[in-house]
């Protein structure tokens, strides 16, 4: 979509598959498989979903997916279909060394994965040579140090690259990214250091919901997944963001969303949010 001299573009790293009972946390499979039907594994797939925004100045990614560095048996585990980020970006019209910003709104490996790959000798670089990656220094520090129930999520070859090169700001809680047009906000309920991302130029209003509001199946406050470090904080963050989705009209971006992946949000009859898909 183009909203005067600025481009945003979704693009799709692939998919990979969950355990359900995962992602809806304390809701019997009794209700979430209503809305999404599992595999024999009871695994639901999955969106790996990025943005990409272009103005006359600077190309800014937003997420980069889960990338092709993955092991064959992790390939298997979570059905990863992926890797097709650098193709979405072509098809912009751009190339890797053209992305001057990556905004990662988290450090797990579906988020940041593809911000780095293989060179010929194996060895893990930045994806984007040229690009400065943004992240909550909370998010790095999650990521240096995980506890048992998070070590999974983490590889140090997404990230330690990007160090090593100089390639790393971090941001503090609330900043600009690109002024007048797009800032992070903390909302570390998913997982320490997780962010959201805010666009807004003339009227238009777009946020990128990442981990808070994973897919249009978690626009119910309650459906939180087992997951999150900090449930009752993405409960309190979730119903602000939606609160502000629905009276200010907000296109709200949702970072695994799979048959829809964007949308606004509005109150059915009942009084329960309800999507008005938007193709973007």
């Amino acid at each position: 979509m183009n909203i005067g001299n600025i481009s945003i573009s979704l693009i799709r790293d692939g998919t990979y598959m969950v355990d359900g009972g995962v992602m809806f946390g304390q809701l019997p499979k009794s209700e979430w498989g209503e809305y999404i039907k599992p595999d024999r594994r009871n695994r639901i797939r999955l969106g790996l979903n990025s943005l990409l925004v272009q103005t006359h100045e600077l190309n800014v990614l937003i997420d980069t997916g889960a990338g092709g560095k993955r092991t064959n048996e992790m390939k298997v585990d979570y059905s990863l279909r992926g890797n097709r980020l650098g193709k979405g970006i072509q098809d912009c019209g751009l190339t890797a060394r053209d992305i001057d910003i990556v905004v990662l709104t988290n450090l797990h490996f579906d988020h940041i994965g593809g911000g780095t790959k293989l060179d010929r000798s194996g060895t893990s670089i930045p994806m984007f040579p040229k690009a400065t990656y943004m992240m909550q220094k909370s998010a790095w520090e999650a990521a240096m140090s995980p506890n048992e129930r998070y070590a999974h999520a983490f590889y140090e070859e997404d990230y330690e690259p990007l160090e090593e090169r100089d390639q790393v700001r971090f941001l503090d809680e609330e900043e600009e990214v690109i002024p007048g047009i797009m800032r992070v906000k903390l909302a570390a309920g998913p997982c320490q250091g997780n962010q959201l991302v805010f666009i807004e130029y003339g009227s238009e209003r777009i946020v990128y919901a990442g981990d808070l509001i994973p897919t249009p199946f978690h626009l119910w406050l309650h459906h939180i997944p087992a997951t999150d470090e900090y449930p009752n904080d993405t409960l309190v963050q979730k119903r602000e963001l939606l609160e502000m989705a629905i009276s200010d009209g907000w296109l709200v971006v949702f970072g695994h969303g799979d048959e829809y992946a964007a949308g606004y949000i509005q109150y059915d009859r009942n009084g329960e949010p309800q999507l008005v898909p938007k193709v973007i």
